[in-house]
């Protein structure tokens, strides 16, 4: 099955100049005016039909100059939106405005995007500014639209890989789950999945406490394991545990598509420099460089929770909050068009706190799930959570009383 030629049939001859794979998603090129403004009716009446998300773009040659479209774009969105940047990825017809409220960049029911695209022919997507300006978080951003031309071809490559003939009659159907670290031990979660068809990895991390090496790294010497043969990642969250290792693969010649939320891959790729900077300090070579961090965010597919995402031809993934850290998630995996349905929750916190809103518990379908269980001992009591705040607040106004400085690490 052809599924971009299906779609172009579904289509009035002529209007659809090019089309391409975004990973799983599926891009409309066309260099009729009237067809792009006009035609999302028909574009909606295919996706109901083939269940996969089609979305409709301009040919470049219909395209605003960038210059016109920025000073559009900041005379139609209020000053008050607080538009901090507006980023061009020319490749695939897409202008990116950073603002500190995404929202009146938005409009009511999509309305300021909507006369964005009609003025300029541009697709506008809206990213919140950081609340606080990062230089190093806009370089890692930035890594993204420098090598746009990359992008679009590994988007695409990735969704031919997802989209090549499947069909359940004709393979045997199994799941094999090798565990690669973090069997019975805190630390280098890194877990192996297998089909006739597929090999995904979940999580690749280190154990930050061993002094080692060989209780530090994944066991990525066995057997089933070749590099080579890895279709996807899947990173739950951004700590060092579980996402430390990943930049090494890149070093190791990965070339495929990495998946996890967008502050995991922010939060990882600063982890990750910290982590040379911590070698170079206790004067060792790090494992890997700052070229192999923009390497990982290059070929990274950040996806929002609770969206459903194919990522193979017989693996698709849905992500869950997981309540543990900014972007933790926690990953359905549909296996085998329903064969069988696997949660790999990484690290999860069920109670409300301050910060984040606890765990999803509800999921369509399950089988199998592997739970990370660090604090699942018959012995492991955790006090209240409000005993724990009145300890911490009673020593830190200790320490102010005295004059002294609070610090306060966080764990990578």
């Amino acid at each position: 099955m052809d599924i971009l030629k299906d779609i172009q049939k579904e289509l009035p001859k002529g209007v659809v100049s090019s089309a391409n794979f975004e990973g799983a998603n599926i891009v409309l090129y066309t260099d009729s005016p009237n067809f792009f403004l006009e035609g999302e009716g028909q574009i909606k009446e295919i996706v109901n039909k083939i269940k996969k998300r089609i979305e409709l773009r301009a040919e470049g040659k219909l395209l605003e100059s960038q210059e016109s479209t920025e000073k559009q774009i900041r005379s139609i969105v209020t000053e008050e939106a607080e538009i901090t940047q507006v980023l061009f990825d020319a490749p695939r017809s897409i202008v990116v405005i950073e603002s500190k409220k995404p929202g009146m960049v938005i409009g009511r029911d999509g309305s300021v995007l909507r006369e964005i695209k009609q003025k300029t022919f541009w697709t506008p997507i809206v990213q919140r500014s950081p609340s606080i300006d990062s230089k190093i978080i806009e370089n890692i951003r930035a890594v993204l639209y420098e090598n746009n031309n990359y992008r679009k071809k590994l988007l695409n490559d990735t969704g031919k890989k997802i989209y090549e003939e499947w069909n359940p009659e004709k393979i045997e159907e199994w799941v094999r789950v090798t565990f690669l670290g973090a069997g019975r031990q805190v630390g280098r979660s890194c877990i192996l999945l297998s089909t006739p068809k597929s090999k995904i990895l979940l999580d690749c991390g280190i154990d930050p406490a061993a002094t080692d090496n060989e209780d530090k790294f994944p066991y990525l010497t066995v057997p089933e394991f070749k590099l080579e043969e890895i279709d996807a990642i899947i990173i739950s969250h951004a700590h060092l545990d579980h996402s430390g290792l990943v930049p090494y693969l890149f070093k190791m010649g990965y070339k495929g598509p990495i998946y996890m939320t967008a502050p995991t891959r922010d939060i990882a790729s600063l982890l990750a420099l910290d982590f040379i900077g911590v070698a170079y300090k206790q004067a060792s070579k790090p494992l890997f460089s700052s070229t192999d961090i923009k390497e990982m965010v290059k070929h990274t597919i950040c996806l929002n929770f609770n969206e459903v995402n194919d990522i193979a031809p017989d693996i698709r993934i849905t992500m869950y909050n997981s309540g543990h850290a900014l972007g933790s998630a926690m990953v359905h995996i549909n296996i085998g068009n329903g064969l069988h349905n696997l949660l790999y929750t990484g690290d999860q916190k069920f109670g409300r706190t301050r910060l984040l809103n606890p765990a999803v518990s509800m999921f369509p379908r399950l089988e199998t799930v592997i739970l990370e269980s660090t604090y699942g001992s018959k012995d492991d009591n955790l006090p209240p959570r409000e005993e724990c705040e009145n300890f911490l607040i009673e020593h830190v106004k200790r320490i102010i009383d005295r004059n002294r400085n609070v610090l306060i690490p966080e764990l990578g």
